[in-house]
């Protein structure tokens, strides 16, 4: 993987290059990690004129991490138990190195930490690195897109070992506590982000944080939750009645969100314009009259973060590229009642190869559990 790093950073050096900038400051966690190989806590990355470094607020040899940095890269850890600020620290290497002006991601540094840069180094000119990095981690290579399958395989296992078990009675926090049990037991480095369960009138809940109300027959039994591997994050949603029989507003309500989740996904290729892929699962909402209360975006990118560009929203810019992974995750909740949601993480392939890649295959049957 080296070389794959180095390429990266190349590409990145580049672009500084292009808009006047000798020398780079990377803060932002996951893209120390997309360009350097690891982030271990508070690492910064400093693409210098001379020569690139890892800098880092102490030893980083006895820190327990699965991640290792490029081989290629030197590290250069700050003495004392504190080391102090690596991206301060980092700023003065780049000024010694004969840099005369640094590029930073001013999105992610408090003000307060650009102002320490400068007065360390006051004849570097800090310019804004703005979303350059974030811009060059949307298309992923097949080493990462590997790394979400694998990801995508373990919240499918532990998803469909959870349907197998007893669920009345059982808590949504319960059920949330154990979904990440499982994700942890299948091999990933922990949950994509905060394991969702929603029952009965949470059911389909953007963003609904599990609570200790039981499982009941009839329920509407909706779930969210993904698996971080090797630094990569998947996501899949799903909705199941608790019973034998779904009511008739249940049917109708699972198949509306189903057709709108698979004309999202249909419009997922190459040069598709990211709003569309939006419009497509929002008008088949909109024309059965769900047009209040609907999600601000139908999906999004995934890869070192849950939520990447592109965005799939109304306002969205730009057109898909090949390779991209995002997620589509229409969704109807109807208060005091519950609600669907149905999320797929999928990759963006062109018709001649296959059309969208699956990789959450949980099946999105309305089953009754």
């Amino acid at each position: 993987m080296s070389e794959v790093y180095a390429a990266r950073r190349t590409r990145l050096r580049e672009y500084c290059n292009a808009g006047g900038s000798a020398a780079a400051l990377v803060s932002r966690p996951a893209n120390v990690r997309y360009l350097a190989g690891a982030a271990p806590h508070g690492a910064v990355l400093l693409l210098g004129k001379t020569e690139d470094l890892l800098v880092c607020a102490g030893p980083t040899a006895d820190r327990p991490t699965q991640e290792r940095p490029d081989e290629a890269l030197r590290v250069q850890n700050l003495p004392g138990a504190g080391g102090g600020d690596p991206a301060v620290a980092a700023a003065g290497l780049a000024a010694r190195q004969g840099a005369d002006s640094l590029a930073v991601e001013e999105h992610h540094l408090t003000v307060a930490r650009h102002r320490a840069l400068g007065s360390v180094a006051p004849r570097l000119r800090l310019a804004n690195l703005g979303g350059a990095v974030e811009q060059l981690r949307v298309v992923k290579d097949e080493e990462e897109i590997s790394c979400l399958r694998i990801g995508a395989e373990i919240a499918d296992q532990a998803l469909g070992e959870l349907l197998e078990s007893i669920l009345v009675g059982r808590t949504e926090r319960h059920l949330a506590l154990e979904l990440e049990r499982r994700l942890v037991d299948h091999g990933a480095d922990g949950p994509a982000f905060p394991t969702s369960v929603g029952t009965g009138p949470n059911a389909g809940r953007p963003g609904h944080r599990p609570t200790d109300r039981r499982v009941e027959e009839g329920d509407f039994l909706s779930v969210c939750l993904g698996a971080t591997y090797r630094g990569y994050r998947c996501e899949i949603g799903r909705t199941f009645v608790i019973g034998t029989a779904p009511a008739d507003w249940q049917i109708e309500l699972y198949d509306l969100v189903f057709a709108a989740q698979r004309a999202g996904r249909e419009r997922l290729v190459p040069g598709a314009a990211c709003r569309d892929v939006d419009r497509a699962a929002r008008q088949v909402l909109d024309s059965a009259g769900y047009t209040e209360g609907l999600t601000a975006l139908t999906g999004h990118g995934v890869g070192l973060e849950i939520d990447e560009d592109p965005q799939l929203s109304p306002a969205a810019m730009g057109k898909l590229d090949a390779c991209v992974p995002v997620t589509v995750e229409p969704g109807v909740h109807l208060p005091g009642r519950g609600g669907v949601r149905i999320d797929d993480t999928l990759v963006v392939r062109p018709e001649a190869d296959g059309g969208p890649e699956l990789l959450t295959i949980t099946t999105k049957e309305l089953l009754a559990l």
